[in-house]
């Protein structure tokens, strides 16, 4: 076991310094990899902004037919000119993404709980590599539990893929799970979004707290950040400005864009905000003439 004794207080984050090892490739920590992998963060970061807008419906994994995602048929193509990322599974992706979309592609790997036990902590690793390079995916998206009963498994779920990831130049996401026995706290984040970037992701999913900032100064790949549950559309336009201010990369929303009753117009104010440096006000006045224009057609 490690000597934990006398260990201080991580405190120095250095917020307001960029990230170092930066030269010759424009996405945080990823200097040094290799072309393949470049090119496949090129497809989920933007290169003129360096962030992205994420859409996750991959909720229908766990939780069965999901309000809002009934039919993806129908809404994922309405929604492509307004993301960059289609995170999801592959019998979704297969299925509804029509092949000539061309957005980059997170496909979720990792499953084997419902919403029916509760306990999504003991996930398998349900998708192998050979499926990933068929599908041309972008990044392989594993749940991933610290500090809950299967936090063994689900690192060894994220060993898993990154070395298989590694071996053929595919980007893993490390998807930061909160269970209901952990907090939200800055601490716990830290903790957690530093364990998965430390065994080797090539980006990060979690959620907004509190010192947000040392939390993304502190992880050496960049962060996405969670929606999360369904909020008033402007909360969740003031959500995705105070953690792009803060440093994150981009956001994937989730309900927050297909449980909208407005989700083309929702997803085009996040957009605002990610790529052209829209404030949370700025976007929602946006969205509110989005609205007002299309009532008037």
């Amino acid at each position: 076991m490690a000597d934990t004794d006398g260990l201080k207080v991580a405190k120095n984050y250095h917020v307001n310094e960029p990230f170092a090892n930066q030269d010759g490739f424009y996405v945080k920590g990823a200097n040094s990899l290799d072309w393949g992998m470049k090119k496949h963060l090129s497809n989920i970061f933007d290169p003129k902004s360096g962030n992205t807008v994420m859409f996750a419906f991959d909720h229908g994994y766990f939780m069965g037919s999901t309000a809002g995602l009934e039919r993806l048929d129908l809404l994922l193509p309405t929604l492509a000119p307004y993301v960059d990322v289609f995170m999801g599974t592959r019998g979704a992706i297969r299925s509804c993404v029509p092949p000539q979309i061309t957005k980059g592609i997170a496909l979720r790997v990792s499953s084997g709980s419902s919403m029916l036990n509760e306990d999504l902590s003991h996930e398998v690793v349900a998708v192998d590599i050979e499926d990933c390079i068929r599908m041309n995916a972008d990044c392989m998206a594993v749940q991933t539990f610290i500090g809950a009963d299967g936090q063994l498994e689900s690192l060894d779920n994220l060993s898993k893929v990154i070395n298989a990831g590694m071996r053929y130049s595919i980007p893993t996401l490390g998807v930061v799970a909160v269970g209901k026995q952990m907090e939200r706290t800055d601490r716990f984040f830290k903790l957690a979004t530093r364990i998965v970037a430390e065994m080797g992701v090539q980006l990060v999913k979690t959620y907004n707290c509190e010192n947000f900032e040392e939390i993304v100064a502190a992880c050496p790949v960049p962060i996405v950040v969670a929606g999360g549950k369904k909020l008033p559309e402007k909360d969740a336009l003031n959500l995705a400005y105070t953690v792009m201010a803060k440093g994150a990369h981009g956001v994937d929303m989730g309900r927050n864009i297909f449980q909208s009753n407005h989700p083309i117009e929702m997803a085009q104010a996040i957009r605002k905000i990610v790529h052209e440096g829209y404030t949370d006000t700025q976007a929602y006045e946006f969205y509110q003439d989005m609205i007002s224009d299309h009532a008037k057609e």
